[in-house]
Order: structure tokens, then sequence, then C-alpha cells
């Protein structure tokens, strides 16, 4: 999926120009600003995230749209590319990508939708864009989708189990919401569409206006003539995902020394009966399997840092250890745009991945990954291996 997610540092520099051009005055979060309309992360976090909805004209002024209804098209037909198509036309179809030109809805046609998902990681500015909402930590940060729509498209009624930012990022969306308290869904219907929706606000969002929505928040979002809507959508995994994740962790990390054994097993007359003797004992040396905070950090950053099927990374131009150190020290480095790190003492995980680090090192480590790059100020032999064997692996750029 992410066939050139490196982006040069002059591309970065006019990126991060464009944004803070936006709105110069505005509260900065780990040097970019927030939009939020002036809001401060605090006020929001307390009054909105998770409880009410949120609408902020303006939110991003002079906003324009860096990925083109031409761009959404030639990504319907790229294989490496997760798209489908929402059409409204005798009722709900959806068509999943890659579609061949031929197969291609027309322009001109009304009421359908092209959804474009993983756009962070296919248009540098949407990789920046996406860094403007780093005031929510990356542990929940998912991705960037577009949603390309003519007149009338849309996805119907529905509601999301996460929460959501829809920045309006050209034409006009008329949107109504409702916080509903029936979220039953319409049978045999290839969309989640509301059986019951009862809007209690309404209004119309021009390019640069955003809407926030908590989890399962209804709402349906109508183009007014052609229009593009960008959803910066956050990560909320079931505890039965989460659950599954730790197991799946215990078996691969987990020993528990012994073997099965019944030394003084006594004679029983039945003998497809599972005894109460070898529940038990079983029972019992599996109490030596505790679980601790620990095990909980350890398995939930590698499960939070691993990669979603669709990406890949590979290594533009393998360098050799000292070609890397002086290419990094003329120019820094850059996490690559798909690759996810996160820290918390004493791992540092990185792409489903995780290694221990403690004093400088811990600090360097952690530092990178807030920043998602690195002048390399203060380095050492370890440091400049590890760094150089992430080159190799394709999850770190040298700028």
């Amino acid at each position: 999926m992410m066939k050139d997610a490196k982006m040069t540092k002059a591309k970065k520099t006019a990126l991060w120009r464009d944004f803070a051009s936006f709105n110069e005055d505005a509260l900065m979060f780990n040097g970019l600003p927030v939009p939020l309309g002036g809001m401060t992360v605090q006020t929001f976090l307390k009054e909105y995230w998770h409880k009410k909805p949120l609408l902020i004209r303006n939110a991003l002024p002079e906003f324009k749209a860096f990925f083109t209804p031409d761009d959404a098209m030639n990504a319907l037909q790229d294989e490496n590319i997760e798209t489908r198509v929402i059409a409204q036309n005798d009722g709900w179809q959806v068509t999943h990508g890659p579609l061949t030109k031929s197969k291609l809805p027309k322009r001109k046609q009304k009421a359908w939708t092209a959804l474009v998902q993983g756009a962070d990681l296919i248009d540098a500015h949407g990789h920046a864009l996406l860094q403007l909402f780093r005031f929510i930590p990356d542990a929940r940060l998912d991705d960037l989708m577009i949603s390309f729509a003519t007149d009338g498209g849309g996805v119907g009624p529905h509601y999301d189990s996460y929460d959501v930012f829809l920045l309006q990022a050209h034409g006009q969306r008329h949107w109504s919401i409702g916080q509903e308290s029936d979220l039953s869904i319409v049978p045999d219907v290839p969309v989640k569409i509301l059986q019951n929706f009862t809007a209690t606000e309404e209004f119309v969002l021009n390019p640069g206006d955003m809407l926030y929505l908590p989890p399962q928040y209804a709402h349906d979002g109508v183009a007014v003539g052609d229009c593009m809507t960008y959803s910066i959508g956050f990560r909320a995994p079931t505890y039965r995902e989460l659950g599954v994740a730790l197991l799946n962790f215990v078996e691969d990390n987990v020993d528990i020394e012994g073997r099965y054994s019944d030394a003084g097993l006594k004679y029983q007359t039945t003998p497809a009966h599972l005894s109460d003797v070898m529940v038990n004992d079983v029972y019992q040396k599996l109490q030596t399997l505790k679980w601790d905070k620990s095990w909980v950090a350890e398995c939930l950053g590698c499960y939070l840092t691993e990669p979603k099927g669709s990406v890949w990374f590979e290594c533009e131009k393998p360098l050799t250890l000292a070609a890397f150190k002086k290419q990094a020290l003329a120019n820094g480095v850059v996490l690559n745009a798909g690759t996810r790190m996160l820290y918390h003492a004493p791992w540092v995980f990185i792409n489903g991945e995780h290694l221990i680090a403690d004093g400088a090192d811990a600090k360097f480590l952690a530092s990178l990954a807030d920043a998602r790059t690195s002048d390399l100020a203060y380095m050492n032999d370890a440091r400049w291996q590890l760094l150089h064997d992430w080159h190799g692996q394709g999850w770190l750029n040298v700028t």
C-alpha cells in the first residue's frame, strides 16, 4: 500500500508551512496548531471527547483539498489501496476495489460515493494532516479516510463505534445528526443503515469546516454537488479483540515449566470420565499464570503497533552503516509514514516488535517516537546500529 511514503525534507517543510498558515494564532501541540477553533485540548477532552458533538467552523481556514476527485478515481483502480464504491440506485450497492476503468462509476452520475482508506499512507499531505490530530495519543489515532461523493451521494444514516473528525475538504455536505437509543440496523442491506433515524441537528459544512462526533452518535452526510470529506478516525478495539491478543501473546511469550503427570492415579471403573482430580491438578498449575500490568502493557504495545495487513515496508535504497550515518547526520531521519511506534517503560514498541531500553537510550527513542523525527544530536554505536537496522527494514527514512 505504501508505494512511496517517503517525504523529503523540503516537502515536509512546505507542508508544515501550509498548515501553519491556516491558524497562526491557534494553540499548539507538539509544534503543530490544534484545529479546534481556538479551543484548548484540555477543554475539548473535558467537555466533548466521547461525550457530545462539536461543530468547528473554519477549523482550517482556506483549506484546499490535496486529494482530488481524479485521485479518488485513480485510487479505485489501484490494487494496493483499499477502496469501495457505495451507490444508491434501486437499493444500496457496495463494490470493492480495485475496479477496471470500464467499471468505474460515471462522474456525471448522481448519488454515489468512493471511499479511500489509509490516505495518510498514499499521500504525504494526508500524513501531514493526520499529524495535526496527535493531541489524541498515537495509541488511539488510526488513519485518514477520504470520501468523494457526487451530488446526493452518501452512505446513509449510520453510526461509528469510534470517535471521528469529519473535515470538509471540497464542496459542501449536508449533515443530519442525532443521539439514537435504537441502533438497530436495516436487515439484508450491504451497508449498515440505521432502521430508525431522527435528526436533532442539521447543518451544511464548507471547505475547512469540521465536525467531531463521539462513538455511536448517529449521522447522515449527503453531498451537495460534488464534494470531498476527510475522516480522521480513531482505534477502538473490542475487549474481546484485546483479550484474544493477550492470549496469543501468552502463547508466544510465556512458558510454564513441567508436563502433566499423575503418579498418584487411582483406579476408576468409568474410563471415559474426566476426573475431578485431573481438572483440579491442571487448574492449580495454571494458577501460577498470573496476569499483571507489565504483561498487559507489553502485549498492548505490540498489538497497537502491529501494521495493518495492507501495509508493507521496503527500503528504497539500502545503505552501509557508514553511508547511513553520513546521510542521516546531514539530513536527519524521519519515521516512515506507515511506522507505528509507542513506548511504555521499560519497553519501546515499533511495528509489532519491542525492545527494552533504559536511561539515555530510552529518552532518545521516546523522543523519536513523539516527534517522529530526530536530528541525531546525541548518538552512540548501539543507537546508530538500531536506526540503521530500521532503515534497512523500511521503517525509517533518511530525510
